[in-house]
C-alpha cells in the first residue's frame, strides 16, 4: 500500500515543479492520449503502480494549469502548498468527520476552524457553519434554513409538516443574483420564477431604492437573498441599507459571498461589504480566494439552532446529545470528509496578516490587468473594486474572438461572458478574476501582453 501512496506523490511533486511554466491550455496531442482513459470497464484488474503510472504520464499532461499563476477563469484559486500537504495528510487518516466520536481530530480542528472563520469573515460572534462541497451547497444549506425559519414564524414546521398546504414564501433578490443561488432557491422549493427580481445599478450591486420598495411591499414569510461580490465586477449589493430595512419587517436576509465575503478580511475593502455582519445566514467558498483544495465551502448562520432545525438527523444507532457540536446535524451530509484540515492548515500559516494581503495583493493584481488592457487600447466596463475585470475589445464579435484566441494560446486562461446579461444592450466581454496565491505581477504584465497580442493578431486576420 505504502508504495502506491508514494508513487503517487512522486508523480504528484513531479507536476508540481514544472506547471508553472507549461502552458495554461493542455496541447491538442496531450488531450487526444486521454483515450488511453477510456474504454470498456475492465473485466481484470490491473497492477497499481500501471494504474498510476498511466494516471501521471497520460493524465497529468491534459490538465488545465488552474493552479498555477496565469489562470483567471471562474474565480478560481490555486492551492497553497501547505493546503495541499495537509489535504495528503487528511487523505491518509481518511477520517469520517460526522461525529465526534468518530473522529477526535476531526471535531476539534472543524470547532476551532469554524470559529476562526466567523472571526476572519467579521460576522456576528453567535454565528456557526458548517463546512460542504462548494457555494452552491453552502446557498442550498441556507436557504432550507431561511425557508423553515421563516415558516417557523408564522406555526409552520417544515421538516415535519413539508411544504404542501405551508404559506407562501417571497424571496426577494437581484437580477443579478448567481446562477447557484437561482439553482437553491428552485432546490429548497421556493420556485426561481417566482422571486421578486430587483434592479441592478451600473456596477452590478442592487439597487437600494428597489431594493427597499420590495421589502416594504413583501408580505407574509420573506427571504430577502442578496450578494457580495458580483461574479463579474465584484460589486456587492448595499447591505448597510437594505439588510436592517429587512430585518424590521422579520423577513430573513441570506448572504451569497462565495469570493466576495472575503473582502471583509481585507482592512482596505472592508467599506465594500459595510453591514454584511447584519444577516442571518451566509455562503463563502474557501477553494477560491483561501486557495485550498477543491472542494471546500461553509454555510453558516447567526444562529446555529436554524441549521439544526432543517438539518438534524436522529437515529437509534447515533450518539445522544453530549453537547459537543456534531457536524452531520449542521449539513446536509452525515458522513463527510473532513473538509477543515486544509482551512485550519492554511489558516495557522497565513494568519489573519497573512489572509489580509492575500486578499489585498489580488485586488491590486486586478487593478494593475484592467490599468495595461486599457493603455493598450481595451475598454474595461467597470469600476475595479475587487479582484474582477471586465474587458471589451469593440465588437461583440472581435471580443469573442480575441477569448478564443488567447484561451488557444497558451500564456493565459480567461473566459467570456455577457454584460449586463439582463439588458437588451448586453455586451460581450472577457472575464478576468485575479485568485491565486502565485500570481505576480510580472504573470499580470506577461498575460496583458499575451492578450493584446492576440488582439492585435485577430484584427490584422480580419482586417
Amino acid at each position: 500500500m505504502t508504495d502506491s501512496v508514494a508513487q503517487g506523490h512522486a508523480f504528484a511533486l513531479d507536476y508540481l515543479r514544472d506547471r508553472s511554466e507549461r502552458s495554461v491550455v493542455p496541447s491538442s496531442s496531450a488531450v487526444a492520449d486521454l483515450d488511453q482513459l477510456k474504454g470498456e470497464l475492465p473485466e481484470q484488474g490491473r497492477d497499481p503502480s500501471e494504474v498510476l503510472a498511466l494516471l501521471g504520464g497520460v493524465g497529468s499532461p491534459a490538465t488545465m494549469v488552474t493552479n498555477g499563476p496565469r489562470y483567471f477563469g471562474f474565480v478560481t484559486g490555486g492551492a497553497l502548498p501547505v493546503a495541499m500537504g495537509a489535504g495528503a495528510l487528511a487523505s491518509a487518516w481518511d477520517q469520517n468527520a460526522a461525529l465526534p466520536i468518530m473522529s477526535p481530530v476531526a471535531s476539534a480542528i472543524d470547532t476551532t476552524t469554524i470559529k476562526w472563520m466567523v472571526e476572519l469573515l467579521g460576522l456576528a460572534p453567535t454565528a456557526t457553519g458548517t463546512f460542504c462541497g462548494g457555494a452552491s451547497e453552502a446557498n442550498l444549506i441556507s436557504m432550507i434554513s431561511a425557508r423553515d425559519a421563516v415558516l417557523a414564524r408564522v406555526g409552520w414546521d417544515a421538516p415535519s409538516q413539508g411544504l404542501a398546504g405551508s404559506p407562501a414564501i417571497t424571496v426577494i433578490t437581484s437580477v443579478e443574483t448567481h446562477a447557484s443561488m437561482k439553482k437553491a432557491i428552485s432546490l429548497a422549493g421556493l420556485g426561481r420564477d417566482r422571486c421578486v427580481l430587483v434592479d441592478s445599478d451600473a456596477q452590478g450591486a442592487m439597487d437600494a431604492a428597489a431594493g427597499l420598495a420590495a421589502i416594504a411591499a413583501a408580505s407574509g414569510p420573506t427571504i430577502v437573498a442578496l450578494q457580495a461580490g458580483n461574479v463579474n465586477t465584484g460589486q456587492s449589493d448595499p447591505f448597510e441599507v437594505l439588510i436592517p430595512a429587512a430585518k424590521k419587517t422579520g423577513a430573513w436576509v441570506h448572504v451569497d459571498g462565495a469570493f466576495g465575503l472575503w473582502a471583509n478580511a481585507a482592512p482596505t475593502r472592508t467599506q465594500l461589504v459595510r453591514g454584511v455582519d447584519g444577516a442571518d445566514s451566509w455562503a463563502v467558498d474557501a477553494h477560491k480566494w483561501l486557495n485550498v483544495t477543491y472542494d471546500s465551502a461553509v454555510a453558516l448562520c447567526a444562529n446555529g439552532d436554524d441549521l439544526a432545525r432543517s438539518m438534524r438527523a436522529d437515529a437509534a444507532y447515533l450518539p445522544s446529545d453530549s453537547g459537543e457540536r456534531v457536524p452531520m446535524n449542521l449539513g446536509l451530509q452525515m458522513s463527510q470528509k473532513a473538509r477543515a484540515i486544509e482551512v485550519w492548515a492554511v489558516i495557522s500559516t497565513l494568519g489573519r496578516d497573512g489572509i489580509a494581503d492575500l486578499i489585498e495583493r489580488s485586488c491590486g493584481l486586478a487593478k494593475r490587468f484592467a490599468d495595461r488592457l486599457a493603455a493598450g487600447g481595451a475598454e474595461v466596463l467597470h469600476d475595479v473594486v475587487l479582484n474582477q475585470v471586465l474587458v471589451s475589445f469593440g465588437s461583440n464579435e472581435m471580443t469573442d474572438q480575441v477569448i478564443e484566441a488567447v484561451q488557444a494560446e497558451g500564456t493565459c486562461w480567461a473566459g467570456g461572458t455577457t454584460w449586463p446579461a439582463h439588458q437588451l444592450t448586453a455586451r460581450r466581454a472577457m472575464r478576468l478574476s485575479v485568485s491565486g496565491w502565485e500570481t505576480t505581477e510580472g504573470d499580470i504584465d506577461a498575460s496583458a501582453d499575451a492578450i493584446l497580442l492576440c488582439w492585435n493578431a485577430v484584427r490584422e486576420t480580419t482586417s
